[in-house]
């Protein structure tokens, strides 16, 4: 799980890795035999029961930075990804992280620019609000309303759904299958864990070689069984 790729000097969320880690990162995946690629192709592999040296890159939020730093080092290394975008706030900025810095946000150009390099496209709601705390209308808007908006934007319905903030409760995964999702991503979901509340790992700037071998050792026995959401 990745957000921004670029400046850090300023970064109190911890969401930002300078260009130069993730060319190491992506570098040390590859070295041990693993390519990252979309959530959507690392589910369709496991549904083979074969994609054991995949591994699923996703970018949350939609920074601008993706299409200028990450893309080119994506398109390096050989890697795919999933990049989940807020069509209710294109061209705007990350308004929702109170203590800044403010970054921009995709335009619908640069995110139709990153699906014609591959780029599996998802969506991230509408706005960027907790949904466990919405009420039912606004469930709808930042779930079945941004499936619509980006499916106007790129002329296909997003697969893939991912909570803001990584929270999620089984009334929002029900909400993102009745949307017509196929899936969902969360960060830590216990109980929940399924193919509607996908667990992920957080890559950050401090993630060097050991860090991440300790992440992928770790990463299985943090999750709890899935439970089929």
């Amino acid at each position: 799980m990745y957000h921004s790729v670029g400046d850090r000097s300023d970064d109190p969320y911890r969401v930002t890795v300078t260009p130069a880690r993730l060319d190491a990162q992506l570098g040390w995946l590859r070295r041990r035999g693993l390519r990252g690629v979309s959530v959507a192709a690392l589910l369709a592999a496991r549904e083979r029961g074969a994609g054991r040296d995949l591994v699923g890159l996703t970018f949350d939020d939609g920074y601008a930075d993706f299409v200028t730093h990450a893309l080119p080092l994506l398109r390096k290394w050989g890697c795919g990804a999933t990049l989940f975008v807020l069509p209710g706030r294109l061209g705007g900025d990350n308004a929702w992280d109170r203590l800044g810095p403010r970054k921009p946000l995709l335009t619908a150009d640069g995110i139709r620019q990153a699906a014609a390099e591959g780029v599996e496209i998802g969506s991230h709601g509408l706005t960027h609000v907790d949904l466990t705390g919405a009420d039912d209308t606004v469930l709808r808007a930042e779930t079945a309303g941004s499936r619509a908006r980006l499916a106007e934007l790129t002329g296909t319905g997003p697969a893939g759904f991912c909570y803001p903030y990584g929270t999620v409760d089984r009334r929002v995964a029900e909400a993102v299958r009745r949307a017509g999702y196929g899936y969902g991503c969360a960060i830590d979901p216990g109980a929940l864990t399924g193919p509607y509340a996908l667990p992920r790992v957080h890559v950050g700037e401090d993630d060097t070689a050991v860090r991440l071998l300790l992440k992928r050792a770790l990463h299985r026995w943090r999750r709890r069984p899935a439970a089929g959401v």
